[in-house]
């Protein structure tokens, strides 16, 4: 058996073994990070019930729409451009850092201006709202420090940003039990969020450290800041539209419905999304390396890529299929009958993972390529439509119709406008060939 393992071992590239071993890390992270917030994420919301847990999902909700401009579409850029050429480390980092800085100040700033002005001051809830988005949005300006992650992802060393992260959840999660016993405020909850963004900044500058690193090396460059935004401008505008199709429907819902809806809606979503670490962790790790293959032959480099769309949909119709069957005896098991109503909104959501899977390795390619003005036009495609059906849907289906239009906005953006764009039409029909699951079968 030894003598197995070791002729295994001996047959893996040095580059191979690096992203095994950085996606087990990647994998140990997400799954600490489900098992604990499963479990005190369900004990959140039968202590809050429906309308409180909505009305903390919909500030979560508020604050994401914008959160994407804190980001600057500047994640995927800086990866690729460190694992490219490191020689100028010190200038990206420090250039992304401070545009990635200033930008989360603008964006506490237009939230918070959003919310004043858009929420009627008579509302029941109305101060409540205004601080648990104030609070969820200060989190936007720690998370500034991802830049760090960049960097130890582009190394593909991730477990260093995933022990700074563990803890930080780890000891956040202990004190939300704490507060729970405590029958704590819904804006303790939210200030926990962003005292464990600070603790996972603290960890990770200390690992950064520790392997040799300094942050008083940095620099910044305008000539360099001109370049990154000129790369990211479309990742911006995607990043935006994309979390307007991700969040817009408990926006909607809260707006249209009511608080109770908008906690009944989250408690399907959470379940429906507990698995996207798993595409997400797959396409951190080979990203460096699918960059890397391009230059080697375009054969390699597309055989990895249909490689990576055949992977992430195998794992969504693992998931969806015995979900869709068994939807309502989940969220009452996990919930409670409070929630049985998420049972049928969760039935139809779960199958939104196959094309976000499918979107998430796309962009791979779209990175790669340059294509970045394709991705924010996707992006947009998606948003328009999902704003449109829920629109449409919500005020006679509820959480049901938001659920449609998230699955319907998905199938277009990540998948369907492929087709219509000359210069995509090859990565829409790999696409197609991994929802067939053709590459199982080497067709």
């Amino acid at each position: 058996m030894l003598n197995k393992l070791s002729a295994v071992r001996q047959k893996l590239t040095p580059n191979l073994r690096k992203i095994i071993g950085n996606t087990a890390w990647l994998f140990t992270e997400k799954i600490v990070q489900m098992l604990l917030g499963l479990l005190v994420g369900l004990w959140l919301a039968r202590y809050l019930g429906p309308e409180r847990f909505g009305r903390f999902n919909y500030a979560i909700a508020i604050v994401g729409l914008f959160v994407p401009f804190a980001k600057l579409g500047l994640d995927n850029i800086v990866i690729r451009n460190l694992a490219r050429d490191i020689s100028h480390k010190n200038e990206t980092l420090g250039t992304a850092f401070i545009l990635k800085f200033i930008a989360s100040i603008v964006t506490f700033f237009v939230t918070f201006g959003v919310v004043f002005f858009s929420t009627s001051s008579g509302s029941p809830n109305y101060q409540e709202t205004l601080w648990l988005v104030s609070i969820v949005a200060t989190g936007a300006i720690v998370q500034s420090f991802d830049i760090i992650d960049y960097w130890f992802q582009s190394q593909v060393q991730s477990k260093y940003s995933v022990w700074a992260r563990n803890a930080a959840y780890v000891l956040i999660n202990a004190v939300k039990i704490v507060l729970i016993q405590m029958k704590a405020p819904l804006v303790a909850f939210a200030t926990a969020i962003v005292v464990e963004y600070i603790l996972s900044a603290i960890g990770m500058l200390i690992a950064y450290r520790l392997t040799g690193n300094l942050i008083k090396a940095w620099h910044v460059s305008f000539r360099y800041a001109k370049s990154l935004l000129k790369d990211s401008w479309p990742l911006i505008l995607s990043g935006i539209v994309i979390m307007i199709y991700m969040r817009i429907d408990q926006v909607m819902l809260g707006q249209m419905v009511g608080d109770e809806s908008v906690g009944i809606y989250s408690a399907a979503v959470k379940i429906s999304e507990l698995w996207y670490f798993v595409p997400g962790a797959i396409v951190n790790s080979v990203f460096p390396i699918i960059v890397q293959s391009k230059e080697i032959s375009e054969a390699v480099y597309y055989k990895r890529l249909q490689q990576l769309f055949t992977m992430v949909s195998a794992l969504a119709y693992v998931v969806a299929i015995p979900v869709t069957f068994l939807s309502t005896q989940i969220v009452t098991l996990l919930y409670g009958n409070n929630y049985v109503e998420a049972g049928a909104i969760l039935n139809i959501h779960i199958w939104a993972g196959l094309f976000v899977s499918l979107g998430v390795a796309r962009e791979t390619w779209i990175t790669t390529e340059g294509l970045m003005k394709f991705s924010a036009a996707t992006a947009a495609a998606g948003a328009v439509v999902n704003i449109v059906l829920n629109y449409f849907f919500i005020p006679y289906y509820g959480g049901l119709g938001a659920a449609i239009a998230t699955v319907i906005s998905q199938l277009v953006s990540a998948y369907a406008v492929g087709a219509f764009y000359p210069p995509t039409r090859k990565i829409f029909l790999h696409q197609t060939k991994a929802i067939l699951l053709l590459g199982l079968f080497g067709m």
